[in-house]
């Protein structure tokens, strides 16, 4: 980014202000009320951020820290996860908005599409991100954002019973019905199925969700279809057949399985691996095994601080920019939330073993689609799995159909 002012010092910043006519003076209530004085420390001012509840006391946290190091206050605003970035479109127009908010970049497409969020030049730090992190960030050849944390989720193998590192799903079953449990793999499903769970084989297909552009971002060209697609589907049902994929597995039943040892391998993410610790369980995360003949590519949760295109602080944006591009930031964030960095160096640097076997793995994931189609996908894709599945539908004929229904969708 702007590495001019990411390296003045808080009074170099304050003087820069001056000379723009006092732009920290500006916000007032153009933060929801919640900037009041801008005065700050050092009087250099304040940024408002929203945060939904999983990451306010973070914020909060964090705030602290970046305010002693730049002199420049970080008020976190607490928001329900749930409505946040409705009302985010809501109020910025309006001039009521944050100057910053924190959320997952799944819903980055609907933000651009309003004209609410603002532009980022990563082109200095890029390569310190994952590839996968630095994609999420992308949308219509622009990019919005610093990403901080990703997600995704990969195989974990008890290791009582097996130490084997199968890279092909193939592999995986021969070596999990060596150990002679219940299941020689297990995955959630459920009656509508689980794309997100299921989503790192059907890419070992060939079948992404939707085209990529050179820079990551999504176009809107759907891809699951044509042969790679039906592949995957054919795939699907020949694991229902032979009782390794089951709609009957939801994800408690696969995650107390694993928990009880039946189950020498299941696909999962970080959330589970802390109730396998406390189970006093010995686990490694490992990359997915691939079922098809391409590099198994799970989807992953990007976690960013996005600006807001009407802030009247866009100086003091930048610094806080900025500032969380760092690797000292990175690491603070991730000692505070626990979340898997998304700067490469800082995720390597982890002690945490399977911190890092998760951060290998959402590295070379691919970033959960951003665009506003996507919500025309979910309706008809996991039931489709499911049936295949279960042989209520033919592969090759349910998933064409599953196709042509989301083409439909989107068209409305």
């Amino acid at each position: 980014m702007r590495r001019g002012i990411a390296a003045l010092g808080a009074l170099a910043l304050v003087g820069t202000l001056a000379a723009c006519g006092g732009e920290a003076d500006q916000s007032g209530d153009a933060a929801s009320g919640a900037a009041g004085d801008q005065s700050g420390a050092a009087g250099v001012g304040t940024l408002t951020i929203w945060a939904d509840d999983t990451r306010y006391g973070e914020m909060q946290e964090f705030a602290k820290d970046f305010t002693a190091e730049t002199q420049i206050e970080l008020s976190v605003v607490q928001k329900s996860e749930s409505d946040m970035d409705q009302e985010f479109i809501t109020q910025v127009p309006t001039g009521k908005g944050p100057d910053l908010i924190v959320m997952a970049h799944d819903k980055l497409g609907a933000l651009v599409t309003n004209g609410v969020v603002g532009t980022v030049d990563l082109s200095d730090v890029q390569d310190e991100f994952s590839d996968s992190a630095v994609q999420a960030v992308a949308y219509d050849g622009q990019t919005y954002g610093v990403p901080y944390a990703i997600e995704s989720v990969a195989l974990v193998r008890n290791n009582a019973l097996t130490t084997d590192t199968p890279t092909t799903f193939d592999d995986m079953i021969s070596s999990g019905e060596a150990t002679g449990v219940k299941y020689p793999f297990i995955i959630q499903m459920g009656d509508e199925g689980d794309p997100y769970h299921f989503y790192p084989f059907q890419t070992s297909f060939g079948a992404p969700v939707f085209e990529q552009s050179a820079d990551g971002s999504y176009t809107t060209d759907l891809a699951l279809g044509g042969e790679n697609g039906t592949a995957f589907a054919e795939w699907l049902k020949a694991q229902g057949d032979a009782g390794i994929l089951d709609p009957a597995i939801t994800s408690d039943v696969a995650k107390q399985a694993f928990l009880d040892g039946e189950a020498p391998y299941t696909v999962t993410g970080p959330w589970n691996v802390t109730a396998f610790r406390e189970a006093g369980m010995d686990v490694s995360v490992l990359p997915v095994p691939k079922a098809g003949d391409q590099d198994a590519q799970p989807f992953v949760g990007v976690q960013v601080f996005f600006p807001s295109a009407k802030t009247e602080n866009q100086l003091l944006v930048n610094k806080f920019l900025e500032y969380v591009e760092t690797a000292a930031a990175q690491q603070q964030l991730y000692e505070i939330g626990g979340r898997v960095p998304a700067m490469t160096s800082v995720a390597e640097g982890i002690d945490d073993e399977d911190i890092k076997g998760f951060a290998t793995v959402a590295g070379a994931g691919v970033p959960m689609p951003a665009i506003p189609e996507m919500g025309s996908v979910w309706q008809f894709w996991g039931v489709t799995e499911a049936n295949i599945v279960t042989g209520k539908e033919a592969p090759e004929e349910g998933w064409s159909t599953m196709v042509e229904n989301i083409k439909g969708a989107i068209s409305k």
